[in-house]
C-alpha cells in the first residue's frame, strides 16, 4: 500500500493530498515522499505544521536585510542610540531584535554623537551587513571594528587640524598641571632633620575623547547577537556561552552582584568625597532573589535610622543616578558605621552574612595643583598616604573585600604597594583606571590589580568582550561586567555576564527602573536555569596574591 493510501485509511486523506499537491509543485518528489513517511509513522493531526517544520531544515538560513538606528531616551531622559536588526527568514522580512547602548555622559556633543552613529548605520553599516547571516558574529564584529578604525583616524585628523588653528574654539586644551607646587625649604636647626622631599606626582596620561558615533559599533554588535539568539530559539546567554567555548560550554553560573547601597561622593552634600559608592556583596551561593531582599532590607533600615538620627548629619537628600541612597557624611568611617548599625538591627554579621565593596573613584578626587587626593573636604592625602588609609580602613572593617579605583591609573607604584598589603583578602578592581576594553586587548599599560570592570560601550563589540574575558581568565584575573554611569532599560548586559561566565556584575542600586530591569532579568535567568537543572555552583571568593615580581596567582581565601 502506498503512503498516500495508508494516510487515507487513517483519516488524513484530504489534508495529506492537499499538502502533497502543494509541496509537489515546489519541492523534489524524494523529499516530499520522505516527509509524508515521517508524518505516517507519527500519525500526526497537524500535517501542515509537520511539513513546515520538516522542510524548514532545507530552507536558506536567515540573513540581515536591514539595520536601523534611532534616537531613544535613557533612564535620565537623555538621548541615546538604539540599533534594530531586520532579517529575512523564509522569504519574510521582519524585525528581530533591537539593542540600546548609552552615550558617554561626559561627552559634551552627546546629541551630535548619537546623530553621527545613526548616520554610520544608515550610510555604511547597514549596506555592509545586508545578506550576512546574524550568526556570523565574529565576522560582523571584525567588519564593525575595521570601519571604526577608519572613522577614528578621520576624527583624529579633524582634531589635529583644529588644534593647528589657534582660532578654533574646539582646539584641545592643555592637560592639568601634574606636579605639586614646590615646598619652601626652611633652614633647620641643629640636630633637626630636613623633611624628605616628596615624590613627584606622575602626570595624568593623555586620553583621547570618544570618537563621535562610536556607540553605533557596540549597539549593532549587541543587536546582532540578540537577533542570532532569537532566530536559533535560544536565550542570549546560551548563545554567548556557545560563542565563548565551543563545542560544549560549562554549566552556567549567575554572577555575584555588586549592588550599590550608598553614595557619599563629591556630588553629595556632606564633606566626605572618597566613597562614590558603598556596595553590598552577598556571600557566594546566595540566590539572586535573596541578594536583592538583603539589599532592600538594608535600604529600608537605613532610612529608618536616618529618620530617628537626623541630628547626625547623615540625611538622605536624593537618589543617585546609580540607583542608591545619597547621604551627607562628614567622616571617613561614617557610611560604614551606618551600614554596620543597620546590619546589627537586622541580625546580620558583617564579613559573614554581608560583604562590602567601596568604589573610591580616586581619579575624581585628585587636585593637581596640590598633588594630593581630597578624601574629605579640606583633608588631603598623598598617593603614599592613601595606601596607609586603605590598609587601616580594611583592617578596621573586615567586611570590605573589594576596592574599585583606589588610585588613579597613573599611580602604579601605589596600586602595587596596596596589593602587597591587602591583596590576599581584598580585591583591587580597575574600573575607570583600566579605560576601555580595546585598550586592554591592545596591551595598554594598566596598574597591577585583581581584575577589570568591562563594559559594552562605544566601539566595544561582543567579540571584544569574549576576547577580554578569555585574556583575563588566562592571567588569573577577576572578571567583572559593569554598565554605564547613566543607563537605560537595556538588559542584554545580564545575558552577556551569564554567557561570559564573569565573577561579578555591577549594575547599580535598586532605586531606579533602568537598574532594576537588569536585576529582574538576572532573576529570570536564574529561575530558568534552576528549573532546567543546569545552574552551576558559585565558587567561594578567591583573592589574588601580589608577589614582588608583580605576577598574580589565584589562591583560596
Amino acid at each position: 500500500m502506498s503512503v498516500g493510501a495508508t494516510a487515507m485509511s487513517r483519516g488524513h486523506t484530504k489534508r495529506a493530498a492537499t499538502a502533497a499537491e502543494y509541496y509537489r509543485a515546489r519541492l523534489v518528489p524524494e523529499r516530499l515522499e520522505e516527509a509524508l513517511n515521517v508524518i505516517y509513522h507519527r500519525g500526526s493531526e497537524d500535517v501542515y505544521g509537520d511539513l513546515s517544520r520538516y522542510f524548514a531544515a532545507f530552507s536558506d538560513p536567515p540573513v540581515i536585510s536591514d539595520v536601523r538606528g534611532r534616537k531613544v531616551l535613557d533612564g535620565a531622559g537623555k538621548v541615546t542610540l538604539e540599533a534594530e536588526v531586520v532579517c529575512t527568514e523564509r522569504t519574510v522580512e521582519k524585525k528581530v531584535c533591537a539593542a540600546t547602548v548609552c552615550a558617554d555622559p561626559e561627552n559634551a556633543g552627546r546629541l551630535e554623537s548619537v546623530e553621527t552613529a545613526i548616520q554610520w548605520i544608515r550610510d555604511a553599516i547597514a549596506p555592509s551587513l545586508r545578506g550576512v547571516e546574524p550568526r556570523e558574529q565574529s565576522a560582523i564584529d571584525h567588519m564593525l571594528s575595521d570601519y571604526f578604525r577608519v572613522k577614528k583616524q578621520e576624527e583624529k585628523q579633524r582634531r589635529d587640524d583644529e588644534s593647528e588653528n589657534p582660532a578654533s574654539p574646539t582646539a584641545s586644551l592643555p592637560s592639568p598641571a601634574a606636579s605639586p607646587p614646590s615646598s619652601r625649604k626652611k633652614a633647620s636647626g641643629k640636630g633637626k632633620k630636613a623633611p624628605a622631599p616628596e615624590k613627584p606626582l606622575p602626570p595624568a596620561e593623555q586620553q583621547e575623547p570618544p570618537t563621535r558615533g562610536s556607540l553605533a559599533i557596540a549597539a549593532v554588535s549587541l543587536a546582532v547577537a540578540k537577533s542570532s539568539a532569537v532566530l536559533q530559539d535560544m536565550p542570549l546567554y546560551s548563545h554567548i556561552a556557545a560563542l565563548k567555548q565551543q563545542p560544549s560550554p560549562p554549566e552556567p553560573v549567575t554572577a555575584v552582584p555588586l549592588i550599590s547601597l550608598l553614595s557619599c561622593a563629591k556630588s553629595s552634600p556632606g564633606k566626605l568625597n572618597l566613597m562614590k559608592e558603598v556596595l553590598v556583596i552577598p556571600p557566594p551561593g546566595t540566590a539572586t532573589t535573596q541578594s536583592l531582599d538583603l539589599v532592600s532590607s538594608l535600604q529600608t533600615q537605613i532610612l529608618k535610622q536616618m529618620e530617628t538620627q537626623s541630628k547626625s548629619g547623615s540625611v538622605v537628600r536624593s537618589v543617585s543616578s546609580l540607583g542608591c541612597l545619597v547621604l551627607a557624611c562628614d567622616r571617613l568611617d561614617q557610611p560604614l558605621e551606618i551600614v554596620r548599625d543597620a546590619c546589627q538591627r537586622l541580625c546580620l554579621q558583617p564579613g559573614t552574612d554581608v560583604y562590602l565593596a567601596i568604589n573610591c573613584a580616586a581619579h575624581e578626587l585628585m587636585d593637581y595643583n596640590r598633588g594630593r587626593y581630597e578624601v574629605v573636604s579640606g583633608t588631603w592625602k598623598s598617593p603614599d598616604e592613601m595606601v596607609d588609609l586603605y590598609v587601616d580602613l580594611i583592617s578596621t572593617h573586615a567586611a570590605i573585600i573589594a576596592l574599585l579605583d583606589p588610585f588613579r591609573r597613573e599611580d602604579r607604584t601605589q596600586w602595587e604597594a596596596l596589593g602587597k598589603a591587602v591583596g590576599s583578602r581584598c580585591y583591587l578592581l580597575a574600573d575607570t583606571a583600566s579605560r576601555s576594553v580595546s585598550d586592554l586587548l591592545q596591551g595598554s599599560s594598566a596598574p597591577v590589580c585583581s581584575g577589570h570592570v568591562l563594559t559594552l560601550a562605544n566601539e566595544t563589540t561582543v567579540s571584544d568582550l569574549l576576547a577580554a574575558v578569555r585574556l583575563m581568565e588566562g592571567e588569573g584575573l577577576v572578571t567583572v561586567l559593569g554598565c554605564s554611569s547613566e543607563e537605560c532599560a537595556e538588559d542584554g548586559a545580564v545575558d552577556l555576564a551569564v554567557g561570559l561566565g564573569v565573577r561579578f556584575v555591577k549594575f547599580g542600586g535598586l532605586l531606579r527602573g533602568e537598574r532594576t530591569a537588569k536585576y529582574n532579568r538576572l532573576l529570570a535567568i536564574e529561575e530558568d536555569l534552576t528549573r532546567s537543572g543546569t545552574l552551576g555552583r558559585q565558587e567561594e571568593f578567591q583573592f589574588p596574591i601580589f608577589w614582588n615580581d608583580s605576577t598574580i596567582l589565584n589562591c583560596p581565601e
